[in-house]
C-alpha cells in the first residue's frame, strides 16, 4: 500500500452523516468559543444608575427611579459590587439611607464592609435595616461574599481591625464571640469537629477567632482584667503555635502582639501607687521592677551601699544569729528586728547561712574514711543532724508547693531538683536504717567490704548518698541568679540544657541503630590474642559482642574515648602445617564493615550531629547575651518571688512551729489564701510601709487603674498613627511638588 494510499484512507469524509468524522471547510461550519467563565455584566441603564449613586446626588437617583419603574435595585457589575455597597464604600450617608428605604433591597455583605470602613452611622443604619427584615441576620456572616468567609460576623471583623467605637456599638447590640477552643481540647465538640469538619477550614477558623478575640480593642472590652487576659492568651497562642506548624508563624506573631500589648498596658503606668496596684493583681514583671526591688530591700536601704566583700561576708556572719532569728521568730514575733529579719532580701540571707552550714556538714561527712568501715551504717555524730536539715528542707518544699500548688511549683526545674535531692536523701536514710536491721538479724558487721554482696544496703546508702551531696552542691548555682555576670551564664546553662534534651533523641536513635545492628558481630572473637612473629600479643577489644558492650562502646565513641581497636578483628593463632608452625588468619570482609560502620558513626555522631548541638547551644548563648537585660531581669524577679514566699527561718529551724507561720498555715488549710495572691500580692501587703491597699480597695480601684491605663494606651496609640498618617501626607506632597516641578522644566525646555 502506498503513502497516497495511507493518505486517503485516514481522510475523514466530506460529507456529513458519511461517517463517524467530518472535515472542516473554511466556509463550512466554525468552531466557536464559549466562554467558560460568566460573570454579570451591566446593562445602559444600570450603568447609569451607578454612575448616579457614585456621584452621592439622592434626589438624581430618586428621579431615575421614579421614571424606571421596575428596575433591579440590586443589580451587581462584574465584580459582585451593588449599587449599595459603592453608597457604602464612598462613605456616602444620605445615599445608603435612601437606598435602604427601598423595597427589596439586598444589603449583602455591606455590613461587613462598613465594619471594615470604620463608618459607625453607615452600619447602625445598616443594621437596623437588617433588624426590621430578621432580627437574627445582623448576627452572623454572609453566605456568598467574595471578600469574607462565611464564619466572619461583624464582631469579629470588628474586633480583627480593632475599631473600638464599633466594637462597643455591637457588643451593646447583644453581638458576641465564642472563644476558640485551643489546639489541644478535645472534648465532644471538638472531636466531632475533627472528625466531620475540612482541616483547613477548622484552623483557618480558629486562627481568625484567635486574631479577634486578642486584639486590644476587644480586649479592653470584654475582659476586666486586660493584661492577665493578653497573658493567658499569650501563652495559649504559643501553645497553639507548636501544636498547628502550618500556622506557626501567624501564631507567634500573634502571641508576641499581644505580649507587647500587655507590657504597653503595664508601661502606661505613671506612679509608685499604680504599680503596686497593677503587682498586686498579676505576675511580676520587669516593668515593675522598682516596685520589687523596693519590696525585696524593705527598710534595709544601706545594703546597696555594702561593698561585695561585706555583701558575700554577710551569709557567714549570719550564721552565728540564726539561733537568736529562730528564738525572736518564735517568742516575739511583732518586734522590729523580727519583721527587720522577715524581708525577703534578709530571708534569702539567713537561708544561705543555713544553706552553708548544712553543705560543710555532708561534705564532712562524705569525707569520711572508709577503710575501716564495717558493715552497718555510719556512725560519725553527723548523721542525725543531716536528718534533721532534710526533714526541714522536705518541710520547705512542702510548704511552698501548697503555696504555689502542684502546677505552679513543679513548673520550676530548680523545685525539681530540690524534690530529687530530697528524695535521695530520703532513701540513704531508709538504706542505712536497713543496713542497721541487717546487721542485727545477720550477725556479719566485721566483714570485710570486698566481700559484701554488690546490693548491699550500706553501698546503696553511699551511693545515693554521694548523688545526692552533688546535687546539693550543684544548688550554688542557684545563687548565681542575683549576679549581672553570673546570672546570665546560669540562665544559659539551663537553656542548653533544654537544647540536649531535644537532641537526646536524636543522639538515641542513632547509637541503638548501630547497636542493634553489631551487638554480636564480634562475639565470636571475644577474649582472642594473637601473637605475631616478634612475639608481641594483641587482644581483641570486647566491643562488639553483645547489646551492652556495643551500646558502651558507642556511646564513649561520642566522647572520642573508644579506641579505633573497637573495630579490628584479632583471630587467636591457628596451628600450621608443621608443630612448630603457626597461621594468622583474617577475617577481612568482617572487619572492614566493622570499620565502616563505626567510622560512619563517628562521622554522623561526631562530625554531624555534635557540631549541630555544639552551634544550637551557641546560638542559644548569644540568644541571651543579645537580650541581656531582659533575661537576668525575668531570672532575678523570679529569684524574688521565691524568697517572698520563703519562711524567715530557715531548715532546720522552719521545723520549729511560730505564730506567724500556724497563722499562715491555718489561713492556708482554710483557703483564704489563694496562691495568686501570695505570689505578689502577699509580699507587697507585707512592706513596711503604709502604701499598701487591702482587698476592698483593690477591688474598688484596680478596675478604675484599668480604664485609666487603657485611656492612656489608645491616646497614645492615635497620636503615633496620626502621626505616621501627617507623615504619609508630607511623603505624598512631596512626591506631588517634584513631579510638579519636573512638568515645569519639561514645558519650559
Amino acid at each position: 500500500m502506498s503513502i497516497n494510499e495511507n493518505e486517503d484512507k485516514f481522510k475523514a469524509p466530506s460529507k456529513q452523516g458519511s461517517g463517524p468524522y467530518r472535515r472542516l471547510t473554511q466556509e463550512g461550519d466554525a468552531v466557536r468559543s464559549k466562554p467558560s467563565i460568566i460573570l454579570p455584566h451591566l446593562q445602559e441603564s444600570e450603568k447609569k444608575f451607578f454612575e448616579l449613586v457614585a456621584s452621592g446626588d439622592v434626589l438624581s437617583v430618586k428621579d431615575f427611579l421614579d421614571k424606571n419603574t421596575g428596575f433591579n435595585i440590586n443589580c451587581v457589575n462584574f465584580q459582585g459590587v451593588s449599587a449599595l455597597l459603592v453608597a457604602v464604600q464612598n462613605h456616602s450617608e444620605p445615599m445608603v439611607e435612601f437606598l435602604l428605604t427601598q423595597q427589596g433591597i439586598d444589603i449583602g455583605d455591606c455590613v461587613l464592609h462598613a465594619v471594615k470602613d470604620n463608618q459607625r452611622k453607615i452600619l447602625e443604619s445598616l443594621l437596623t435595616r437588617l433588624n426590621q427584615i430578621a432580627p437574627s441576620l445582623e448576627f452572623v456572616g454572609v453566605t456568598h461574599s467574595s471578600d469574607f468567609p462565611d464564619y466572619v460576623t461583624p464582631l469579629i471583623l470588628a474586633a480583627q481591625c480593632g475599631h473600638f467605637e464599633i466594637i462597643e456599638l455591637l457588643i451593646q447590640r447583644g453581638h458576641t464571640i465564642s472563644k476558640p477552643h485551643p489546639a489541644s481540647c478535645r472534648c465532644s465538640d471538638c472531636r466531632v469537629h475533627l472528625e466531620r469538619d475540612d482541616l483547613l477550614h477548622a484552623e483557618s477558623l480558629r486562627l481568625n477567632l484567635y486574631r479577634a478575640v486578642s486584639n486590644p480593642a476587644y480586649i479592653c472590652h470584654s475582659a476586666s482584667d486586660p493584661i492577665l487576659v493578653a497573658f493567658q492568651l499569650s501563652q495559649e497562642l504559643n501553645e497553639c503555635s507548636m501544636l498547628v506548624p502550618e500556622f506557626r508563624v501567624a501564631y507567634s506573631e500573634l502571641s508576641n502582639e499581644i505580649s507587647t500589648f500587655a507590657v504597653d498596658l503595664i508601661g502606661c503606668c505613671r506612679s509608685t501607687s499604680e504599680m503596686e496596684l497593677i503587682l498586686k493583681q498579676s505576675a511580676a514583671h520587669p516593668n515593675t521592677q522598682q516596685i520589687v526591688e523596693a519590696t525585696w530591700g524593705g527598710d534595709w536601704h544601706e545594703y546597696k551601699l555594702k561593698s561585695d566583700v561585706v555583701a558575700y561576708s554577710l551569709p557567714l556572719i549570719r550564721i552565728f544569729a540564726l539561733p537568736v532569728i529562730a528564738l525572736m521568730c518564735l517568742i516575739m514575733p511583732n518586734h522590729t528586728l523580727t519583721k527587720h529579719w522577715s524581708i525577703p532580701l534578709n530571708k534569702m540571707i539567713s537561708h544561705i547561712a543555713a544553706y552553708i552550714v548544712f553543705l560543710i556538714i555532708i561534705f564532712l561527712e562524705s569525707n569520711l574514711d572508709k577503710t575501716g568501715q564495717k558493715r552497718k551504717p555510719p556512725n560519725s555524730g553527723l548523721e542525725p543532724v543531716i536528718m534533721v536539715f532534710v526533714a526541714g528542707h522536705v518541710w520547705n518544699s512542702i510548704r511552698m508547693m501548697l503555696l504555689m500548688g502542684p502546677k505552679g511549683y513543679f513548673k520550676k526545674l530548680w523545685n525539681w531538683h530540690a524534690v530529687i535531692s530530697n528524695c535521695l536523701f530520703l532513701l540513704t536514710f531508709l538504706f542505712w536504717l536497713a543496713s542497721h536491721f541487717d546487721a542485727i538479724n545477720n550477725d556479719q558487721v566485721d566483714l570485710e567490704r570486698k566481700y559484701w554482696h554488690h546490693l548491699d544496703p550500706l553501698l546503696i546508702a553511699e551511693g545515693t548518698f554521694a548523688v545526692a551531696v552533688i546535687m546539693a552542691y550543684f544548688k550554688l548555682m542557684f545563687f548565681c541568679r542575683l549576679n549581672y555576670y553570673l546570672g546570665p551564664l546560669q540562665i544559659s546553662l539551663g537553656k542548653m540544657c533544654a537544647d540536649m534534651a531535644k537532641y537526646f533523641t536524636i543522639f538515641t536513635i542513632i547509637v541503638i541503630s548501630f547497636s542493634a545492628g553489631l551487638c554480636r558481630f564480634y562475639q565470636y572473637y571475644d577474649g582472642m590474642v594473637q601473637i605475631d612473629d616478634n612475639e608481641m600479643k594483641t587482644q581483641q577489644v570486647s566491643s562488639f559482642i553483645d547489646f551492652s558492650t556495643t551500646l558502651k562502646t558507642f556511646f564513649w565513641a561520642i566522647l572520642c574515648m573508644s579506641p579505633l581497636e573497637s573495630a579490628a578483628v584479632i583471630i587467636e593463632n591457628l596451628p600450621g602445617e608443621t608443630p612448630k608452625t603457626t597461621i594468622i588468619n583474617q577475617h577481612t570482609f568482617t572487619e572492614a564493615v566493622g570499620y565502616i560502620c563505626f567510622a560512619l558513626f563517628e562521622i554522623i555522631i561526631v562530625v554531624m550531629i555534635l557540631n549541630m548541638l555544639i552551634a544550637t547551644m551557641s546560638s542559644t548563648f548569644q540568644r541571651v547575651l543579645d537580650n541581656l537585660d531582659v533575661e537576668w531581669t525575668f531570672g532575678k524577679t523570679d529569684f524574688y518571688l521565691e524568697y517572698m514566699l520563703q519562711s524567715a527561718t530557715p531548715s532546720p529551724f522552719n521545723l520549729i512551729p511560730t505564730p506567724g507561720g500556724v497563722t499562715m498555715f491555718m489561713e492556708m488549710m482554710n483557703g483564704t489564701r489563694s496562691a495568686g495572691n501570695n505570689e505578689v500580692g502577699g509580699c507587697c501587703q507585707r512592706k513596711p510601709n503604709k502604701s499598701s491597699l487591702d482587698g476592698n480597695m483593690n477591688e474598688l480601684e484596680y478596675p478604675a487603674l484599668m480604664s485609666l491605663l487603657v485611656q492612656r494606651y489608645f491616646r497614645e496609640k492615635d497620636e503615633a498613627n496620626q502621626a505616621a498618617s501627617e507623615l504619609d501626607l508630607l511623603k505624598q506632597e512631596i512626591h506631588e511638588l517634584k513631579a510638579l516641578l519636573n512638568d515645569i522644566i519639561t514645558e519650559k525646555e
